[in-house]
């Protein structure tokens, strides 16, 4: 029997390592790798692809770059954010999602190599699914992943982009899913789900949390929130009277950053969002359409960290 290093996955990985370190740092051809690690060619760019897909490589640029430091700093100071990181844009796809993902998880991998126990909370999206893909395979068992909401959809099937339990796979640590709806019919149904034991004790985690990755959404037709259903026509239109313009874990807010007292997040089942001035608040977010929603989410304080794209940023210091 073979067991903890000696797993034939791990050997595999080692395997990939070696053939990564070979082809990207010792600049071996792949005939030339699989003749050193003795396996076929096509073996030998499988363990370079897995390599790669596994992010046992990492591309980094030891180059600052100036203009998205100075625009980072401008923002930071503009919106009084604890931090703030901004990655260079791509002028033919200004809103690409991969290279905010990898700083995301560059932040996320630096806190997650703290010795001591961390709290992290993960709200959903495809901006926190990305983060966690572009997280490196680490052993954190002495860290909990929380997350800040249900991850149901209309119909109760699961949602593709709840990052949590992938997050505790790729870790190796506990996780907390939050067991409820994203929605409850009503406040009274609410009240009676929340007094539930478990779920007390998920939203003290996320009240504790030592560092929050929260994705943030727009509030028009192609709203996460009315594409996956949640939300029909008609309340998206009473969203929009009442002045929404963003939402955080399905929490909704104005133009502000202030929750607005509506019918719709008083069916909120999420746990409350965090004081941000307390604790770490990070959001991922670029994108033109979600512009009103992130300046909002900064103007209000929803949030005190954001991670975004050079487009995005240069936007938000337009005006």
């Amino acid at each position: 029997m073979t067991t903890g290093r000696f797993t034939p996955e791990a050997t595999r990985l080692d395997d990939a390592a070696r053939a990564g370190w070979l082809y990207y740092v010792a600049g071996n051809t792949q005939d030339e790798i699989a003749r050193k690690l003795g396996v076929s060619r096509q073996s030998a760019q499988r363990l370079v692809a897995m390599a790669v897909s596994e992010k046992l490589v990492k591309v980094r640029l030891d180059h600052p770059i100036a203009r998205c430091m100075d625009l980072a700093l401008s923002v930071q100071q503009k919106y009084a954010l604890t931090q703030c990181e901004v990655v260079p844009s791509d002028p033919e796809a200004p809103d690409l999602l991969t290279g905010i993902a990898i700083a995301a998880a560059s932040e996320l991998e630096r806190v997650l190599k703290n010795n001591e126990r961390k709290i992290i909370s993960l709200g959903t999206g495809r901006s926190l699914k990305a983060t966690v893909e572009q997280l490196p395979r680490m052993s954190c068992p002495q860290h909990i992943v929380v997350s800040r909401l249900g991850n149901m959809m209309s119909d109760g099937s699961a949602s593709p982009f709840n990052a949590t339990i992938q997050l505790a796979e790729r870790i190796g640590a506990p996780h907390y899913p939050y067991p409820l709806p994203v929605l409850a019919h009503d406040s009274d149904e609410l009240t009676t789900m929340k007094s539930q034991e478990a779920v007390r004790n998920t939203i003290a985690l996320c009240e504790r949390a030592d560092l929050s990755l929260v994705g943030i959404g727009q509030m028009d037709m192609t709203a996460p929130l009315h594409v996956d259903g949640f939300v029909d026509n008609a309340e998206m239109q009473e969203l929009a009277d009442a002045g929404a313009v963003g939402e955080i874990t399905s929490w909704v807010y104005d133009a502000q950053g202030r929750i607005i007292d509506c019918a719709f997040n008083r069916r909120v089942a999420s746990a409350p969002l965090p004081r941000a001035e307390d604790r770490p608040v990070v959001a991922i977010a670029s994108g033109e359409t979600k512009l009103p929603a992130i300046r909002a989410a900064l103007l209000g304080g929803l949030v005190n960290g954001l991670i975004t794209s050079e487009a995005t940023a240069e936007r938000l210091l337009a005006r």
